[in-house]
């Protein structure tokens, strides 16, 4: 009876440990850093399930943040999400004001500086190029292996086709690529920084193959979507889902187009299944010309 009772206990403690090695994986941690570009301003994404992800200033946002992670469930990717967003702010407020909130040990942080670089001087990248470099060493000083990325924003119409904008009388793609600039020259200059994603380029994409309009101010043609929100500044429900999407491929290294036509945050907020293919497809074709991603420090793969 002894032995029998003492190979039941090793039974046991063998399927115990058996069992154990089946235990879920740790989720990858992301931060998002922004402003109403991050959390989705003048659209129904600023309020799009908040409660799936971690606001850290406890303002009840869900934006783009939301969307990476219902992209990331639809994937089956374990990500746990979580926001610092300020209304107008630029990355000097994020490390000035909020470094002891956000100072952790993250996988992944996408990082989204004011819209013009610089809100008193459209256009001048000094204070981005210098504070997207002293917010990236804060990361990787908490995690040196942290993926940290910077969100290449797009054009404003109002910053192109009114006269009171710093790129009125240029093509709209202009400021996107004025935009990227600056995040490419943060990038080389800064070993902590992994990679830029390309949103600007993704819409200057849709723009250029007549999927989205050029100038908001005049008529859009029919079954052509508008990026931009009604201010013409911010983007729409479209817009912020083509970011969403840039963001996700960027990060999880996943095709968007796996999301496919039933994707569920597209049907929740108004998106025709074809526009939504539409939108994956050129998230999808911008990420492809994009170089590889410099790796951090001791990570394998990629």
């Amino acid at each position: 009876m002894a032995k029998h009772a003492l190979n039941i206990v090793w039974m046991l403690a063998v399927a115990c440990s058996v069992g154990c090695t089946h235990a879920p994986p740790r989720p990858e941690t992301i931060l998002f850093v922004g402003n109403s570009f991050t959390f989705g301003a003048q659209s129904e994404v600023q309020h799009y399930r908040p409660e799936t992800v971690n606001d850290l200033n406890h303002d009840g946002m869900g934006g783009i943040p939301a969307l990476f992670k219902a992209f990331t469930r639809q994937a089956g990717l374990h990500y746990e999400v979580s926001l610092e967003t300020a209304a107008g702010a630029n990355l000097d407020f994020h490390y000035d004001e909020k470094s002891t909130l956000i100072a952790r040990a993250w996988d992944h942080v996408v990082l989204q500086a004011y819209s013009t670089l610089d809100a008193d001087a459209p256009g001048d990248a000094a204070k981005f190029l210098d504070y997207s470099a002293r917010l990236a060493s804060l990361f990787r000083s908490k995690n040196p292996q942290v993926e940290v990325r910077l969100v290449a924003t797009w054009s404003r119409a109002d910053q192109t086709f009114l006269p009171s904008g710093h790129w009125f009388g240029k093509p709209i793609e202009a400021m996107a690529q004025d935009i990227r600039a600056a995040c490419n020259r943060a990038a080389e200059s800064s070993p902590d920084i992994r990679a830029v994603v390309p949103v600007g380029q993704a819409w200057n994409r849709a723009i250029e193959l007549a999927i989205a309009t050029r100038n908001p101010y005049e008529d859009i043609r029919p079954g052509q979507i508008n990026l931009w929100a009604a201010d013409n500044y911010h983007a729409s429900t479209h817009g912020y889902y083509l970011e969403a999407l840039v963001i996700f491929g960027s990060v999880t290294g996943r095709d968007p187009r796996g999301l496919g036509r039933e994707e569920i945050a597209a049907a929740q907020l108004g998106i025709a299944p074809a526009e939504a293919v539409a939108l994956q497809k050129i998230a999808l074709e911008t990420l492809a010309k994009e170089p590889v991603a410099r790796r951090a420090p001791g990570v394998v793969g990629q």
